[in-house]
């Protein structure tokens, strides 16, 4: 019971002061809505970019026009392609430079006249030098398409040649029209050389991804506060005075630990609420999943308070090691940039900032993810929970 009379006495201290209000709660919600705003086209609630391609086209080859009409302005493309035809290479080179258009591609003529052996004549790709990811992406659909058509006119060179050789030629007739049939079939088949898709069940918007990392982020503020409220009553002798009443040192440091928890889940709470309502964050479709997170992220950053209290002294080294902790895991984690652009070897360092894993969860549980997906996140916040609270507990003193 005396437990729960310091954990309130804790929050109420806490929740009450207007700078900590001001800098837990209303700081976060500032820079949800600065940073979701402006980086909104980072996170990939655009598609890929509208890409305008010029074609110079030499002589009436039937490949070209089918490249042309079935493939470039086909129904599969028409939402991130569109054509423009160029009379020369110069003028196309022309529009490149004027930023007309974003790549030219040169059709030579008789393109496709040695198809029968496999072979097309070499198609040339210009792009703008500033615009490699809409270059990449026609190269991807050219290079798709040249490799589609060459396969399945090898396919039927080779198949009609040594059937030819066993087969009369009433069969050949009629295995040559079924074959013929079946490719043209295959080659027909919607055409999905570039397509956008998501991790998860949806995608995951900027302001949405940034709500997620500022509450990430300021909830680790909790284990510098929760320090040094900690050093503060040691220093001012308030735990001592407590210790000479009939309270023990374990109910102690179990109000402690429950009063940073009390403020870790309603500043938490209070930010979902206000970001939800204020910039329409939808924050998952399950919200047990989100609450389930949010409390084993609270708990970890309250144990890790006691874990730095036991350690650090005074409230100088506090501020001074607290704020560069807090930094270093706010990089680390994704707080600040997205993870995704780190090299592989600090994607892997990563996992060691407790905010890394409450992020990338609360980002999954925005793009649908399922129970299990969150087994391992869980597993991890609970582990520094509990180590930090074993050997906070073991190690801290109220004298």
């Amino acid at each position: 019971m005396k437990s729960f009379i310091i954990a309130w006495k804790d929050f109420k201290i806490r929740f009450t002061d207007r700078k900590g209000f001001f800098m837990m709660i209303f700081f976060p919600v500032i820079l949800t809505a600065i940073l979701g705003s402006a980086l909104s086209g980072v996170m990939g609630e655009t598609s890929l970019p509208k890409t305008t391609i010029g074609i110079v086209q030499t002589g009436n080859d039937p490949l070209a026009a089918v490249l042309i009409k079935d493939v470039l302005k086909g129904k599969d493309l028409k939402d991130i392609v569109s054509v423009k035809q160029v009379d020369s290479e110069k003028q196309l080179k022309t529009f490149l430079r004027d930023e007309k258009i974003d790549a030219g591609i040169v059709i030579p003529s008789n393109w496709s006249q040695d198809l029968q052996n496999g072979q097309l004549k070499q198609v040339k790709l210009l792009v703008d030098p500033g615009k490699e990811l809409k270059g990449s992406i026609v190269n991807t659909i050219l290079q798709s398409f040249v490799n589609r058509v060459v396969t399945v006119s090898t396919s039927t060179k080779t198949v009609i040649t040594h059937s030819a050789q066993i087969l009369s030629p009433n069969d050949l007739k009629g295995l040559t029209g079924q074959l013929i049939n079946s490719l043209q079939k295959a080659a027909n088949e919607p055409y999905k050389s570039v397509q956008n898709s998501t991790i998860g069940k949806r995608m995951v918007s900027g302001m949405q991804y940034y709500a997620a990392a500022m509450a990430a982020m300021f909830l680790l503020f909790n284990v510098l506060n929760g320090t040094k409220s900690f050093i503060n009553e040691r220093d001012t002798e308030t735990l001592a005075r407590l210790m000479s009443t009939p309270t023990r040192k374990l109910s102690i440091l179990v109000g402690k630990f429950l009063g940073n928890l009390y403020f870790a889940i309603a500043q938490l709470g209070i930010f979902i609420t206000v970001t939800s309502l204020l910039f329409k964050v939808n924050w998952g479709e399950n919200l047990m999943q989100t609450i389930l997170i949010g409390f084993c992220y609270a708990i970890s950053v309250s144990g890790l308070a006691m874990l730095f209290a036991a350690f650090i002294k005074n409230e100088k080294t506090a501020d001074t090691a607290g704020g560069l902790g807090i930094q270093i895991f706010s990089l680390l984690g994704g707080s600040m940039v997205p993870i995704m652009i780190f090299p592989k070897a600090l994607q892997t360092v990563s996992n060691i900032a407790p905010n890394k894993w409450a992020l990338s969860s609360f980002t999954e549980i925005m793009a649908g993810t399922t129970w299990s997906d969150l087994s391992l996140p869980i597993t991890v916040l609970l582990t520094i929970s509990i180590l930090s609270i074993t050997i906070g507990t073991w190690r801290l003193q109220v004298k």
